[in-house]
């Protein structure tokens, strides 16, 4: 790996972090490229030869997070008790980490409306993130893990709807709200079966 490529790339990482703290303080519409340029300590033009629209940006800064969550929940996990676990522990990882949970809820509450060019994004991992839930919680209802009469589906909905719901009021009052608690608990009364051996 030469050293120009090498030095590009760690410029690259410094403007995508740049960038989710500037997203987290001013959300996606009012951050500035020049703003994250400034951050970075490059100038508006260096930021373009890298990311040449704030769309490409903001397309980095989702990926990372995806990476970083795939890295966490080990995706190849077969549905079933383990991915709920997986789910646990993204949430302990989040609590952690409230700068990106930050900026993840900011950029998912303005990428409700249709035109955001994040919109696709959180379409796509709200869809993908219920859909593992439910296919654990199908495989959970065959082997009798799961309480008579919970549909899969819409049990899916609300603990992902919960998990994100939650996330929005810890940050607003972290000392009243455990989310790592209340996703555990939730978890348990819709199993037959202890969540954690």
């Amino acid at each position: 790996m030469s050293g120009g490529y090498l030095k590009g790339r760690i410029r690259r990482e410094d403007i995508i972090s740049a960038a989710a703290v500037v997203y987290g303080e001013a959300g996606y519409h009012g951050a500035s490229l020049r703003e994250i340029a400034k951050r970075v300590g490059i100038s508006h033009a260096g930021l373009l030869y890298h990311f040449p629209t704030k769309e490409a940006l903001l397309a980095a800064v989702l990926e990372r997070r995806d990476a970083e969550d795939a890295e966490r929940e080990q995706l190849g996990v077969p549905p079933g008790l383990e991915v709920l676990r997986r789910f646990l522990a993204l949430a302990e990882h989040n609590v952690r980490h409230p700068g990106i949970v930050e900026v993840y809820s900011r950029l998912a509450a303005e990428a409700v409306a249709p035109g955001h060019p994040a919109h696709e994004y959180f379409d796509r991992h709200y869809r993908q993130a219920r859909e593992r839930v439910r296919d654990s919680f199908r495989v959970l209802a065959e082997t009798g893990e799961l309480r008579a009469g919970v549909d899969p589906a819409e049990a899916a909905l609300t603990f992902i709807a919960l998990m994100d719901g939650l996330q929005v009021q810890w940050l607003t009052a972290p000392a009243q709200v455990d989310p790592v608690g209340t996703l555990r608990c939730c978890l348990q009364n819709l199993l037959t079966v202890p969540l954690f051996p």
